[in-house]
């Protein structure tokens, strides 16, 4: 074999590699998070202010056209995914693509639980992306634009034809921040904190374009909405939730935490330097798969590999011809033995996908402690491989 077995001389200094929620920001500390509006109501001045604070700043941020909506929702990514396909599809035909799990949730949601009349699936095996030229131009689109659980991502927005009469809605939780999002192309986008900047959870991310807007305020399903769903009052768009004013109780303690984020995205120089803290992560692991004999990229296509969750399956023969139950748990002694020495945390592939790693590269994650990763993971597959 092509890797080291001897047990390595160097730790990452952050050995949190999961997926989300990611490891904090470099630098992070609870002092930092002193001026959280504590013990205020969420809808007094001084709160709000820090809400409005935190929507005003990530248009800036991620450089959103000037009239994109942005607004805090409850529930995370997923409470914002389907706030709107609960409150939006059923319109016109749709168009879901999928490829990994929380795509195929929300082909369970169209199919089984709206029951949408005229819905097209199209679904890519874990790493491979699904046929996007069949995409008609006339019907409503859901998609993620980066697989969490696949470490696949699109490509561009190409095959996304402009049509003012549909809208498109984008899961791109584990690509904003690090992966290049073509605003212009899409009605929907959402995300969470807890991904590429490294905030905590359970507060989703609502971005809208006019398009959008329009949509909710000429289309009134013919199914009941939770509170949590609604965003228009008398068949208009509510804009005291894009105002600050957020439909359930947000944690003004993580609301801080998102805002120090963003501080600390801004210092480094904004979006491009996080995306370019991603991307040199990639380098140094494709450099490893390169050089190495037990493990290759899950995601065969370079150009479509993700730079956030990178996923990886064993090809060693012996673990590779393991019953799937077997290798799972392979990777799980292995992923004992690198918790057990402080070298990595987290990093097994999603329960879903096939047996392998998934080591996550979002900004808040040190190139140089990706680099220290690669000779423990030798060590830990030699070390259980000489245990079979």
């Amino acid at each position: 074999m092509s890797f080291d077995a001897a047990k390595p001389d160097l730790r990452p200094g952050c050995p949190h590699f999961s997926s989300g929620p990611t490891a904090k920001r470099p630098g992070f500390s609870l002092s930092q998070l002193e001026t959280a509006a504590l013990g205020r109501s969420h809808r007094s001045a001084f709160a709000k202010a820090k809400l409005k604070q935190a929507i005003d700043r990530t248009k800036t941020v991620l450089g959103l056209p000037d009239d994109y909506r942005v607004a805090i929702v409850p529930a995370s990514d997923t409470g914002a995914v389907e706030m709107c396909m609960w409150s939006m599809l059923g319109a016109r035909a749709t168009d879901i693509f999928a490829w990994e799990s929380f795509g195929k949730d929300w082909v369970t949601d169209a199919v089984s639980e709206l029951k949408l009349p005229d819905c097209e699936i199209h679904v890519g095996d874990y790493g491979v992306l699904p046929d996007f030229a069949k995409a008609r131009d006339d019907a409503d689109i859901v998609f993620t634009w980066n697989g969490t659980t696949s470490g696949a991502r699109v490509l561009n927005a190409d095959w996304i034809k402009p049509n003012p009469d549909r809208i498109v809605i984008c899961d791109a939780t584990s690509a904003v921040f690090a992966q290049d999002i073509e605003w212009d192309k899409l009605d929907v986008v959402t995300y969470s904190w807890q991904k590429v900047i490294g905030g905590e959870a359970a507060h989703g991310m609502l971005i809208l374009s006019p398009n959008a807007v329009a949509r909710l305020e000429s289309y009134v399903p013919d199914r009941p909405l939770p509170k949590i769903f609604r965003m228009t009052k008398a068949g208009k768009l509510n804009e005291d939730l894009f105002q600050g004013s957020t439909i359930n109780t947000p944690s003004l303690l993580c609301t801080e935490d998102y805002l120090a984020a963003l501080d600390w995205a801004e210092s480094l120089g904004g979006y491009e330097a996080l995306k370019a803290r991603s991307d040199r992560s990639l380098e140094i692991l494709s450099a490893w798969v390169a050089r190495t004999d037990w493990v290759e990229f899950l995601c065969p296509d370079a150009s479509v590999r993700s730079n956030t969750g990178v996923t990886f399956k064993i090809v060693q023969p012996q673990i590779a011809g393991m019953e799937e139950a077997e290798q799972r748990a392979f990777v799980k002694r292995m992923m004992k033995r690198l918790e057990d020495e402080d070298a990595c945390f987290d990093a097994a592939g999603y329960a879903k996908a096939p047996p392998g790693l998934r080591i996550w590269c979002g900004a808040t994650v040190e190139p140089d402690d990706v680099a220290k990763l690669t000779p423990w993971l030798d060590w830990a597959f030699a070390q259980e491989l000489a245990n079979i």
